[in-house]
């Protein structure tokens, strides 16, 4: 079992404030499951920071509710896993609109941004079940309730 992961929060959004230790906990949960340590930096942050970071990087003047970023091969540091994002607005409003706490819908998106840098994606059908149920494990070994259902 790898030793630890270790995560960087760049708290730049007062409505974050008392969520990081929740956030944590659920990045530690995927990186314990997927077997893998190493550091990761979150960015809890507002939906114009992150349509900021969607337009520059993915060409969409947007927000959405979390960008993952895997670094790049040729800037690569060993044990780095990549950057993931969090946009406050639009999770609370997915959270209330799909009757959910924040805290539970925060912590499935930063698991499901987590497996996004380990390489998961939802392209295929396929992919999209797999990465799901990776998600629904991981949500369970928390407490949280299956977010698809």
């Amino acid at each position: 079992m790898p030793d630890a992961l270790e995560v960087d929060i760049v708290d730049a959004c007062p409505f974050w404030s008392g969520h990081e230790a929740g956030l944590s906990r659920a990045l530690h949960a995927a990186a314990a499951a997927e077997g893998v340590a190493g550091a990761v930096s979150l960015l809890l942050a507002d939906d114009a920071a992150v349509t900021a970071l969607n337009r520059d990087f993915r060409g969409r003047d947007a927000p959405t509710n979390v960008l993952s970023f895997p670094p790049a091969p040729e800037a690569r540091e060993p044990g780095f896993l990549g950057d993931i994002a969090l946009a406050a607005e639009t999770i609370a409003r997915e959270a209330e609109n799909q009757g959910k706490s924040i805290e539970c819908h925060a912590a499935h998106l930063v698991v499901h941004g987590f497996l996004h840098l380990l390489g998961y994606d939802h392209e295929s059908e396929a992919d999209a079940e797999a990465m799901e149920a990776r998600e629904r494990a991981i949500l369970a070994s928390l407490g949280i309730a299956d977010p698809y259902t």
